[in-house]
């Protein structure tokens, strides 16, 4: 897909999880160890409110920032590299907001 198919939400997240991997390597942490637990499913809002407590309040250094707009592409890159969960986070069609 080219810049020019992408939103302008897309690109921004692309730009955010190149800059920062180890979100994403949360992310996956994360949603591992609900599926260990047993969960079938789960919110992706509940796995970015888990890894902002991580990033705020059991590391230290600078203030760590990730936005709300990021959620539906990591659950997108999520179930894209990991099939056998294809349906653990519900996603909605993504707004055009080019």
């Amino acid at each position: 897909m080219s810049n020019d198919d992408k939103t302008k939400l897309e690109i921004q997240w692309e730009v955010f999880h190149d800059k920062n991997p180890h979100v994403y390597e949360l992310i996956k942490k994360f949603t591992y160890e609900v599926i260990k637990a047993g969960r079938k499913s789960y919110s992706i809002n509940a796995i970015f409110e888990r890894v902002r407590w991580h990033t705020n309040i059991e590391t230290s250094g600078a203030e760590f920032k990730i936005s709300n707009n990021h959620r539906a592409y990591y659950a997108r890159l999520f179930l894209k590299e990991h099939p056998q969960y294809p349906n653990f986070f519900k996603t909605k069609e993504l707004r055009n907001d080019t």
